[in-house]
């Protein structure tokens, strides 16, 4: 049995029986119900001879994707209790089967849903003494984009010396020859451990100097561990950037908003994802195309629980509602996908934001990671982070 989840539904169980003999010759037996609360079961009943292998052989993960794509569309929204946070809801928008401009490889995908199977997501962690200090020193400069451990990354990231003010922003420059990877934050950008301190929530932004391929902005959990290369064949010379939030440990070879508890903003074709290996979400009219000196923000509503995008300087509307609920059970960092050539930089805060209310305190991300409520903000006798 295997058993998916597409988050989305909450809706009587429903059989969808199939069955048939599938090209390899395996003979099969599968249906798929739509239980409440969300979780997709899809029930196989194959030869007690048969292996794993003749099995995934026999299945490409493109029928896996348009089952799960089905289920999402039909699923209505879940009704949250009466002074229970707010759950996550689908987006209005139809999320779209393919991609407008870029698709990524079944076997990537797969391998992302092994991996996500493999590792669960890691528990919300204390910063250490050290750290803490640090970004009570240096604030908002202190964050930084992590150099991937990944073969796929070609191009250079500069975080500068965080004890000058020379460089207060993060500079990335991706090459031709860069397969799309996920870069993520240093620290979390929100620390479930630690108090809120009274913010609204938190942002930060993305300032497109070139853009040849393809850029994701959003938020996401980063991979730790060494993961071989699952799409080593290079694809056509395209860019890409995309933006947005994540949780840790991430696949790395993904764009935000493609796999668990991760959602972002891609720039190829200004659609949002959450959670969606599929097409996508159309996101704002408001956005249509990136050029040159373009500044598309990110950030996270407290009072919402909601990811919202900005650009140059106007908020859009909430793309997605309901994530990370609740709040103490996540580290949540910031999450940029990258392929191809494109040079940008990244602002935590460290420069003027060109969305005015994310200069406010109450939006930036410093004053909330590492501040505990009622408490000190961290001792040496505290478990450090090692993420």
């Amino acid at each position: 049995m295997l058993r998916f989840t597409s988050g989305d539904s909450a809706r009587d169980a429903q059989e969808l029986p199939r069955s048939g003999r599938h090209r390899s010759g395996l003979a099969v037996h599968r249906r798929a119900k739509c239980h409440p609360r969300g979780t997709v079961e899809l029930v196989f009943h194959t030869p007690r001879t048969s292996s794993a292998d003749s099995f995934w052989d026999a299945y490409p993960m493109s029928w896996f994707k348009e089952l799960l794509h089905k289920v999402r569309d039909r699923s209505p929204s879940p009704i949250a209790d009466n002074g229970a946070p707010p759950e996550w809801a689908p987006a209005p928008e139809r999320s779209h089967t393919l991609g407008l401009i870029n698709e990524a490889t079944d076997d990537e995908f797969a391998s992302a849903e092994k991996f996500c199977a493999h590792y669960p997501p890691n528990p919300p962690r204390l910063l250490s003494s050290e750290v803490v200090q640090n970004l009570e020193e240096q604030g908002c400069r202190y964050w930084g984009i992590e150099y991937p451990r990944s073969p796929r990354f070609k191009g250079e990231i500069h975080n500068g010396d965080k004890k000058e003010s020379s460089l207060n922003v993060v500079k990335v420059k991706a090459k031709k020859d860069c397969q799309d990877v996920c870069l993520f934050s240093t620290l979390p950008i929100m620390a479930g451990l630690y108090d809120i301190q009274g913010k609204s929530g938190i942002y930060y932004e993305v300032l497109i100097h070139k853009m040849n391929g393809i850029i994701a902005i959003g938020a996401s959990f980063t991979c730790l561990q060494s993961v071989p290369d699952p799409s080593p064949i290079h694809k056509f010379a395209i860019t890409i950037i995309s933006t947005g939030t994540a949780c840790q440990p991430y696949p790395d070879w993904r764009f935000p908003g493609w796999n668990r508890l991760s959602a972002g903003l891609h720039l190829d074709d200004m659609r949002k994802f959450c959670e969606d290996p599929d097409g996508g979400r159309d996101y704002s009219p408001l956005i249509t195309r990136i050029s040159p000196g373009d500044i598309v923000g990110c950030g996270f509503d407290f009072t919402r629980n909601s990811i919202f995008f900005t650009y140059n300087g106007q908020r859009l509307p909430d793309a997605f509602s309901g994530l990370y609920v609740p709040r103490a059970n996540y580290d949540v960092y910031a999450a940029i996908g990258v392929e191809g050539a494109c040079e940008f930089e990244v602002n935590f805060g460290g420069d003027v934001f060109r969305w005015k209310e994310g200069n406010e305190w109450a939006w930036r991300v410093e004053g909330h990671v590492g501040k505990m409520a009622g408490g000190p903000s961290g001792g040496e006798e505290l478990p450090e982070y090692s993420g």
